[in-house]
């Protein structure tokens, strides 16, 4: 099957294949045919399938033929971060290139006079996250009675954020008569209830088992104590093979030091997390996809929808409290078809952690072992320099583990608070 047997009008066509693409992935198959019909929609499918492109590629065909008015969005798409956002967009960018449809994108942490301006201008298509949308809806800024098709994407994500809420109020305000599509990798009840709620009949597509990972990736849990990962996360880089990677923390903090650790023993990373304003997160992200740094360090942030292509591995420095986490961070790699491999260290508090993450992924993570090791070792790892040495995991012992405690005690929601990149209304 290719993409000219989806129902796309020819212009698109042509803007697909000056993207290189000509057959289209599982979802998008049947995807597209469904929203060209304007059937509302389910979709599951694990990250890294081409979920974007399945409903960003039939909006442009249902909306080629349509009036823009002043503050009233024809189309709405909901995203949970600045990233995922600003990557959809990109997409319209690239593939409605022939089309005459305008788009405006909604996030925090960047001025809103651009924002105002294109709104006032009329579009066809605006990609938000809830904050922003919300902030300039309550000042009268943008009217919803105009929109005619919403997408929310990356649900599950919208629930470990909290913006659930937000979606039901802005949903609240939509015409009743209008297509509406879910993309979630995960569908845990509150996501359900959501759909039930706000979907009328709508076909569901489940192109994978929900909370099910890549078969292309090739992951190991390792075990490993506390004190231990950063030297052992150093020797899996130099000897697996690595051509680049994203280490995963839960903690913004353990990001920045981590960074900072892996720079001193000569290797080329940064870091992206919830404390870096807008700008400086896209700066470290376009100098990863370009190769001038193969190694980032991300909180979560990085975790759900980013299309990085060509990561060869992903690193879990930390096993994640949240067992959906780990699918979508592993899913940074093994994309488009492409082989990878992902590594997560488990350390003794972290058996409940990795044991939620097996009863999701209903399958047990192999143990990593030397003999899975892709190259053999010509001689031993040598030892540290001073400077390095003194760079190990070790801290006051006391301090140390009175502040674990005093995370570790907390509610998960608590927890993951610390790590939510949500956008402040007032940003």
């Amino acid at each position: 099957m290719s993409f000219a047997d989806l129902g796309l009008s020819d212009e698109l066509l042509q803007a697909v294949t000056a993207a290189g693409y000509d057959t289209p992935t599982p979802i998008q198959a049947q995807a597209i045919p469904a929203v060209l019909m304007m059937k509302d929609i389910i979709g599951i499918a694990q990250t890294g399938t081409g979920k974007t492109a399945s409903f960003v590629l039939p909006m442009i065909d249902v909306l080629h033929h349509g009036r823009r008015r002043a503050l009233m969005p024809r189309s709405l798409i909901l995203e949970p971060t600045r990233e995922l956002a600003a990557q959809v967009a990109e997409n319209f960018e690239k593939y409605g290139k022939n089309h005459d449809l305008k788009m405006a994108l909604l996030i925090g942490g960047v001025q809103m006079g651009d924002q105002l301006k294109a709104l006032s201008e009329g579009v066809d298509v605006l990609i938000a996250t809830p904050g922003r949308l919300m902030d300039l809806f309550e000042r009268g800024k943008i009217l919803l009675s105009g929109c005619e098709l919403l997408v929310i994407d990356e649900a599950d994500r919208m629930l470990d954020m909290g913006f659930i809420p937000d979606i039901e109020f802005i949903c609240s305000k939509l015409p009743e008569t209008r297509q509406t599509m879910l993309f979630s990798a995960t569908m845990p009840p509150p996501i359900a209830k959501l759909a039930k709620t706000f979907l009328n009949n709508p076909k569901r597509i489940e192109v994978s088992r929900a909370a099910s990972t890549n078969e292309n990736i090739t992951a190991f849990k390792v075990p490993v104590k506390s004190r231990q990962k950063r030297e052992t996360l150093r020797w899996l880089l130099r000897n697996d093979l690595v051509d680049n990677a994203i280490i995963f923390a839960n903690r913004k903090t353990t990001v920045r030091e981590l960074n900072q650790s892996l720079q001193r023993h000569g290797f080329a990373s940064g870091e992206i997390h919830g404390d870096m304003d807008q700008g400086s997160r896209l700066k470290e992200l376009d100098r990863f996809k370009k190769g001038d740094i193969n190694i980032l360090v991300a909180s979560d942030v990085a975790a759900r929808g980013l299309d990085i292509k060509g990561v060869s591995h992903v690193f879990n420095f930390d096993t994640p409290w949240h067992p959906d986490d780990y699918v979508h961070r592993i899913g940074r790699t093994g994309r488009a078809g492409a082989k990878g491999r992902a590594f997560t260290f488990v350390a003794d508090e972290d058996a409940e952690a990795i044991q939620n993450v097996e009863k999701l992924t209903g399958a047990e993570v192999p143990v990593f072992g030397k003999k899975d090791v892709r190259v053999e070792l010509k001689a031993p790892e040598p030892k540290a320099e001073p400077e390095a040495a003194a760079d190990t995991d070790e801290r006051p012992r006391r301090s140390s583990r009175r502040d674990d405690r005093q995370r570790d005690d907390r509610p998960r929601d608590d927890r993951q608070r610390d790590d939510r990149d949500i956008d402040a209304r007032d940003a």
